[in-house]
C-alpha cells in the first residue's frame, strides 16, 4: 500500500514523475519566453525623467522651454587644458576643430561655438585667468541617448587625434607641456554614467555568481550541492528577464541599469537562501530518514511556509517602492518584487524536484545517513560500525537561555552605540560625486571649478512674470554673497514681462550648500515682485537648472522616506501578525530589525566617511538600505522563530528556544554570509551610490545574522516566556501541560 505523500504538496513538485514535469516546466518557460519576448537589458531606459511634472523645477522646466527655447541642443564641454599654458599653435589647432565640425558636424551634433571666427583678442578672452584652459561648448540633438552622445564625442575625439598628432584625451591633466582634454557637462556626464553601469553588469553578474559558487562550496563541501541553487537563480534570471521586457516594451513600466544591476545581486542573495532554507532541513531529516522521499516530502511541509513568509515579505516590501514619487525608487519596484516572487516560486518546486532527482546524491561526498544505513554500509566494506551521531548542543543556545538578560542589554548597548552615529550622516545628491575620481567628466568639472567658476558648469535660470513693471530684482541677486554673476535680463519670447536671469554661483552647484540656497532664491524673487506690486508673487517665479532639480530630488526622496518606511513596517509587522498570530512577537521582531538597520547606518558612515573618506553618502542609500535591510532581515527571524514555534508544541519553551537555535544556526549564518558577499560585491564596482549601498546593506545583514537573530530575537523570546505569544496560546502536548501544572 502505497503511503499517503504528506500535505499532498511535495507529490506536485517532487514525486517520482512530477519532478521531471517540474523541471520540463521551467525549461519550457525559460525558452519560450526568452524566444517571444525581449530581454531586460534590450529595454533600458537611462534617461528616464526622476521627477513627476508638479515638481517645481520641471514647472519651471516648462516656462524655460517655453519662453526661452535653447535651439543648441545637449551640451558637451570640451575641457582643453595645457599646465605651461595654451599658446597660438593651440589655439589655432582648435580653431581648425571648430572650423572641421561646423563644416562637417559629427553624428548628432546641432551646433558648436565658431572659435574660428573669433579674432584673437576674443579668443584670448575665451582662456582662464593663468591662460591654461579653455572651454568649447559642443551642443548635441535633444532627443539623444548616452549611446548617441557617445557616438557624436567619439567623432571629437578623433578630430582632435587627427588635428594635434596626438589624443588628448589619453593625456594626463597635469602632464606639464602636454595638451589634455576632458568632455564634461551634461553630455559628457550622461555619457560616463551609462558606461559605468554598462561596464558594471557583467562584471557584477560574475562576481556574484563566483562569490555564490565559492561560499557554498566552502560551507557544504559538496559540488552538486553548490550547482543547484545556482541552477535555480539562474532559472528565475532568465525567466524574470523577458516577463520585465515584455512589461518595459509595452510601457508598463521603465528599467534602468542601476535597477538591473542590484536586481541581480538580490536574486542571487537572497534566491540562494530561500534555496538554503530547503536543503538543510532536508539534509538534516535525511540523518534520521531512510527513504529520502519521504525525507523531502517533510522538509517541504515543514519549510515551505517559512520560505514563502520569507518570499512574500520581501515582495510586498519591494513592492511599496511603487508609491514614491520620485522616479529612481518607483522603477526598482517592479523588477526587484517580480524577481524575488519568481525566484521563491522556484524554491519551492524547481530546488526540491532536483533534489528528488539527486537525492542523498546531492550532499555528495558528504551524504547524510542515518545511524542504521551507516553500520550496514560499514558491514559491506568490512569496516567497524560507526559510532551513532551525536547531536551538537547549540553554544549560543545555552547563552541565550541561561543569561537572556545579560545578552538584551550588551547587544542593545552595541546596537545603541553604532546607531546612534547615524544622524550624523551628511547626504548629497550630486551624481558626479558617486563617479570615480578618475571619471573624465569628473576631471573636466574639476579643471574648471579650478580655472573658472564651478557655477558656469550648471547656471541657475531664474524667471520671474514682473506683470511689466519694474524690479530691482538683479540688484538684490548681486548682493547675495552665495552668487558670484547675474545676466543682464532676457525678456520671454511669448510673454515679454516674463524676464529670466542667468545666475552663476559661488559653489559647487552640485552641493547640498548650493541646493538649499534655492529657497532663498524663491525668497529674494517674491520680494522683490512685491515690492514691485506685483501680486500672487509666489505663483510667478521659477527656477530651472540642475541645482534646483537637485533640490526638488532631495524633498521627493524625503516624502519618499516619510511614506514609504511606515508603509513597509505596517505591511510586514500584518504579514507577521497573521503568519505568528502574536501581536507581541510581532512588535518585537520588527523593533529589532529596524534596531539593525540604523545600526548598519551608524557602522556604514563611519567606514564610508572615515575609512573611505567620503564627505557626504547618496541621498538614495537610507531607503534603498531600510527597504531591503527591513524585509530580508525579517526573513531570518522568521525562518528561526518559525523552528522555535514548532518545537515548543512538543517540549518546554526553553529547551524549544535552545534546539531552535541550534537547528537554524548553521543555515542562517551561511545564508547571511552568502547575502552579505552578494551584496559586498558592489562595492567592489566604481560607482559611489552602489559602493555605499553595498556596504551599508553588507553590513546590516551580518548584523541581523550574527547578532540579532541568533542572540538578542531568542533572548527577548525566552524573557517574554508565553507574553511572547500573547494573544495566542503556545499549543502543547499534554505531557508538557502535566509538567508545566506540576511546577
Amino acid at each position: 500500500m502505497q503511503e499517503k505523500e504528506p500535505g499532498g504538496y511535495g507529490k506536485w513538485v517532487a514525486g517520482k514523475k512530477t519532478k521531471w514535469i517540474t523541471v520540463l516546466v521551467w525549461v519550457i518557460l525559460a525558452v519560450v519566453l526568452n524566444l517571444i519576448w525581449p530581454a531586460v537589458g534590450e529595454q533600458e531606459n537611462n534617461n528616464a525623467a526622476n521627477l513627476k511634472e508638479n515638481e517645481p523645477s520641471v514647472i519651471a522646466q516648462m516656462v524655460a522651454d517655453r519662453e526661452f527655447p535653447n535651439d543648441s541642443g545637449i551640451p558637451a564641454l570640451i575641457v582643453i587644458h595645457k599646465e605651461s599654458g595654451l599658446g597660438t599653435e593651440d589655439l589655432t589647432k582648435l580653431q581648425e576643430l571648430t572650423l572641421q565640425l561646423e563644416e562637417k558636424p559629427v553624428p548628432h551634433q546641432t551646433a558648436v561655438i565658431p572659435l574660428h571666427k573669433l579674432p584673437p583678442p576674443a579668443l584670448s578672452a575665451q582662456l582662464s585667468e593663468d591662460g591654461s584652459t579653455l572651454v568649447l561648448p559642443v551642443f548635441f540633438e535633444d532627443e539623444a541617448d548616452a549611446e548617441e552622445l557617445g557616438k557624436g564625442l567619439d567623432g571629437i575625439k578623433s578630430s582632435m587625434t587627427s588635428i594635434f598628432g596626438t589624443n588628448p584625451f589619453d593625456a594626463e591633466i597635469d602632464s606639464g607641456d602636454e595638451l589634455s582634454a576632458r568632455v564634461t557637462g551634461p553630455a559628457g556626464i550622461s555619457v560616463d554614467a551609462t558606461g559605468l553601469f554598462e561596464n558594471a553588469d557583467v562584471s557584477l553578474l560574475i562576481g556574484t555568481v563566483m562569490l555564490v559558487l565559492i561560499f557554498l562550496l566552502l560551507i557544504y563541501r559538496s559540488p552538486l550541492l553548490a550547482v543547484i541553487p545556482i541552477v535555480a537563480v539562474g532559472f528565475a534570471y532568465i525567466v524574470t528577464s523577458p516577463i520585465l521586457g515584455y512589461l518595459a516594451k509595452q510601457g508598463i513600466i521603465t528599467v534602468d541599469s542601476q535597477s538591473i544591476s542590484i536586481m541581480t545581486v538580490l536574486l542571487f542573495g537572497a534566491g540562494t537562501d530561500y534555496c538554503l532554507f530547503m536543503i538543510s532541513k532536508f539534509r538534516q531529516i535525511l540523518w534520521n530518514e531512510e527513504d529520502k522521499r519521504k525525507a523531502l516530502f517533510q522538509a517541504i511541509t515543514s519549510s515551505s511556509g517559512a520560505i514563502a513568509m520569507s518570499g512574500f515579505t520581501v515582495v510586498i516590501s519591494l513592492f511599496a517602492l511603487l508609491l514614491a514619487e520620485y522616479g529612481a525608487y518607483e522603477r526598482f519596484a517592479v523588477p526587484f518584487s517580480l524577481s524575488i516572487l519568481i525566484m521563491f516560486i522556484a524554491s519551492l518546486t524547481l530546488v526540491p524536484a532536483f533534489l528528488a532527482i539527486f537525492g542523498r546524491a546531492s550532499f555528495y561526498p558528504f551524504v547524510p545517513r542515518t545511524a542504521e544505513m551507516q553500520a550496514e554500509r560499514a558491514r559491506k566494506k568490512g569496516k567497524p560500525v560507526p559510532a551513532p551521531r551525536k547531536k551538537k548542543e547549540s553554544w549560543i543556545g545555552n547563552v541565550v537561555t541561561k543569561r537572556p538578560w545579560t545578552v538584551i542589554v550588551s547587544t542593545i548597548v552595541v546596537l545603541g552605540i553604532l546607531a546612534s552615529f547615524s544622524p550624523q550622516i551628511k547626504y548629497t545628491y550630486d551624481l558626479l560625486s558617486s563617479f570615480p575620481e578618475d571619471v573624465p567628466s569628473r576631471e573636466g568639472f574639476t579643471v574648471i571649478g579650478e580655472q573658472f567658476s564651478e557655477g558656469e558648469l550648471a547656471p541657475v535660470q531664474l524667471m520671474l512674470d514682473t506683470e511689466g513693471k519694474d524690479t530691482d530684482v538683479k540688484s538684490r541677486l548681486e548682493a547675495l554673497d552665495y552668487v558670484s554673476i547675474v545676466s543682464e535680463p532676457e525678456e520671454g519670447s511669448v510673454n515679454s514681462d516674463i524676464l529670466a536671469y542667468q545666475l552663476e554661483l559661488a559653489m559647487n552647484p552640485y552641493s547640498i550648500e548650493a541646493m538649499h540656497h534655492i529657497p532663498d532664491l524663491r525668497t529674494e524673487a517674491e520680494t522683490a515682485l512685491e515690492s514691485a506690486g506685483v501680486d500672487a508673487s509666489a505663483d510667478k517665479v521659477w527656477i530651472s537648472g540642475q541645482t534646483a532639480t537637485q533640490y526638488d530630488t532631495e524633498l521627493a526622496g524625503k516624502h519618499d522616506s516619510r511614506l514609504i518606511i511606515p508603509v513597509v513596517v505596517g505591511l510586514i509587522s500584518l504579514l507577521l501578525l497573521i503568519y505568528l498570530r502574536s501581536l507581541v512577537a510581532m512588535v518585537y521582531l520588527v523593533a529589532t530589525v529596524i534596531l539593525s538597520y540604523f545600526s548598519a547606518l551608524g557602522l556604514g558612515w563611519l567606514i564610508i566617511h572615515y575609512g573611505l573618506g567620503a564627505d557626504a553618502i547618496q541621498g538614495a542609500i537610507p531607503l534603498y538600505s531600510f527597504v531591503f535591510l527591513v524585509a530580508l532581515g525579517e526573513d531570518y527571524n522568521i525562518f528561526m522563530i518559525s523552528s522555535i514555534w514548532q518545537k515548543s508544541k512538543t517540549m518546554s519553551l526553553k529547551q524549544a528556544i535552545k534546539e531552535g537555535v541550534g537547528e537554524t544556526s548553521s543555515v542562517i549564518t551561511s545564508a547571511g554570509l552568502i547575502l552579505a558577499g552578494t551584496f559586498a560585491v558592489l562595492a567592489t564596482l566604481p560607482i559611489q551610490v552602489l559602493v555605499q549601498f553595498g556596504i551599508i546593506t553588507a553590513i546590516g545583514v551580518l548584523l541581523d545574522t550574527f547578532i540579532v537573530r541568533p542572540f538578542l530575537v531568542p533572548s527577548i523570546t525566552m524573557v517574554l516566556g508565553e507574553v511572547a505569544f500573547w494573544p495566542g496560546k503556545r499549543k502543547v502536548a499534554a505531557k508538557e501541560e502535566q509538567v508545566q501544572t506540576f511546577h
